[in-house]
C-alpha cells in the first residue's frame, strides 16, 4: 500500500515538493521572464494558462494523481534562498509487463546551464526506480535541443532513435530524439507476478 502522501526530495543545492497554491506568483513571474526561451522547447500553451484557477486546477491534479501513484508533478527550488527555478515531470506511467514511465523537466532562462537539472534529474529517478517501482524511464527531446540530449546522456539515459512528429511544438508537429534509461537491477531479469 502506498502511504507516501507528500514529496519531499533534497539536492545538494535544491529541494523538490509537489506545487502549492502559494507558489502562483512565482510561476508567473518565472514562466512569463523565460517565455521566449522555453516556447522553442514546448508546446503553445492555452490562452488561460497563466490563470490561477487553472494553476489551482494544477495543483489539485499534481497532489491527487501523486497520491494515486500515476504522476510526479514537482517543482525544484533552490536551498540557498527557496526561489522556483523550474519543474520536473514523471508520467505516463505504464504498470504490468513495461513499467515504465516519461520524464519531463524544464528550467527558467537564468537557470540553465548551472548544473541544477542533473542532480534533479538523479535524484528524481533514483527516487521513482524505489518507490515507484519502475523499471525504465524515457526521454524526448527535440534533436538540436543539445543542453538536453548532453544533460541525458551524462545522467546514463542511453539514445534509441527518432519518434517521427511527435509532438507539437510551437504549433508544429515536430520530431523527437528519444533516450531510455533502464533500472540496474531489473536488466534482463524478470520478477514473478505471481
Amino acid at each position: 500500500m502506498w502511504k507516501k502522501q507528500d514529496l519531499q526530495i533534497h539536492t545538494l543545492r535544491c529541494y523538490l515538493r509537489l506545487p502549492q497554491v502559494g507558489d502562483f506568483e512565482s510561476w508567473v513571474k518565472l514562466r512569463k521572464n523565460s517565455e521566449d526561451f522555453l516556447s522553442q522547447w514546448e508546446p503553445s500553451r492555452e490562452r488561460n494558462f497563466y490563470s490561477l484557477s487553472l494553476f489551482k486546477s494544477r495543483v489539485k491534479w499534481a497532489k491527487q494523481k501523486f497520491k494515486e501513484k500515476k504522476v510526479i508533478h514537482a517543482f525544484i527550488f533552490k536551498e540557498e534562498d527557496g526561489s522556483l527555478i523550474g519543474a520536473i515531470t514523471i508520467d505516463d506511467i505504464k504498470r504490468g509487463a513495461a513499467q515504465s514511465a516519461s520524464v519531463g523537466y524544464w528550467l527558467g532562462e537564468p537557470f540553465v546551464k548551472n548544473g541544477y537539472m542533473f542532480e534533479v534529474v538523479q535524484a528524481l529517478t533514483f527516487y521513482t526506480f524505489k518507490n515507484f517501482e519502475l523499471s525504465r524511464l524515457v526521454a524526448a527531446t527535440l534533436p538540436e535541443n543539445q543542453a538536453s540530449r548532453r544533460l541525458l546522456e551524462k545522467l546514463g539515459f542511453k539514445y534509441e532513435g527518432v519518434a517521427q512528429s511527435y509532438l507539437q511544438i510551437s504549433g508544429r508537429w515536430r520530431n523527437h530524439v528519444l533516450y531510455s534509461l533502464l533500472r540496474e537491477d531489473r536488466r534482463g531479469r524478470v520478477e514473478s507476478l505471481s
